[in-house]
């Protein structure tokens, strides 16, 4: 006879799509533990040339905090029933992710402005590709941010089981950039200091 699910088994798995998230998100932890791990074995080879993380990228940490608060806070809210509160947090997300890749964008044209160019060494090339595929990856984000967007304000607000789950997929996701973010800023200040 085959085994019966039961309710409670069910309730306890993972969800698929949670389980798929955190994988990819495993493997982008390994990736970025990857190249920071070779950004110092690279600074202790020498020719290596020290110059101070323009103050923007600060300001930048400000901004991805703030719209994973935000984020976290719509989803409170969704939870709640709140939909004013939820579609407004949302978008507030969404503008501050915007906000980031172009202040990231600014801090690269900081880091030029100092001769700190991509090919100028090794190490502005590092801050380049590290901070790059970062930002690639809060661009997957926003995109994430998109549908979700999409889905608060085209279809009727019904906080289901099936909508809360994909909200919580981006949020997930949201949060994980973010935190991503505040390591890499932190390792580059240990770094230069």
């Amino acid at each position: 006879m085959g085994a019966v699910s039961t309710p409670e088994y069910s309730r306890n798995k993972i969800h698929p799509h949670k389980f798929a998230l955190w994988v990819a998100i495993g493997s982008i932890i390994m990736m970025f533990g990857s190249f920071t791990s070779a950004y110092v074995v690279r600074r202790s080879a020498g020719n290596w040339l020290e110059f101070k993380l323009p103050d923007i990228f600060f300001v930048n940490t400000l901004v991805i905090v703030a719209s994973s608060v935000a984020l976290h806070s719509a989803y409170v809210f969704f939870k709640k029933g709140n939909e004013k509160l939820y579609k407004g947090l949302l978008l507030t997300t969404f503008v501050l992710g915007i906000a980031f890749v172009i202040l990231q964008y600014k801090g690269w044209e900081a880091l030029n402005a100092i001769g700190a160019t991509f090919t100028a060494n090794p190490s502005s090339s590092f801050i380049y590709v590290i901070s790059g595929l970062h930002a690639a990856h809060v661009l997957g984000g926003i995109a994430a941010l998109l549908v979700a967007l999409t889905h608060a304000f085209l279809l009727p607000f019904k906080p289901t089981i099936r909508r809360r789950q994909r909200f919580e997929l981006v949020v997930h996701y949201w949060h994980f950039v973010d935190i991503l973010w505040v390591y890499l800023i932190v390792f580059f200040m240990l770094q230069s200091s």
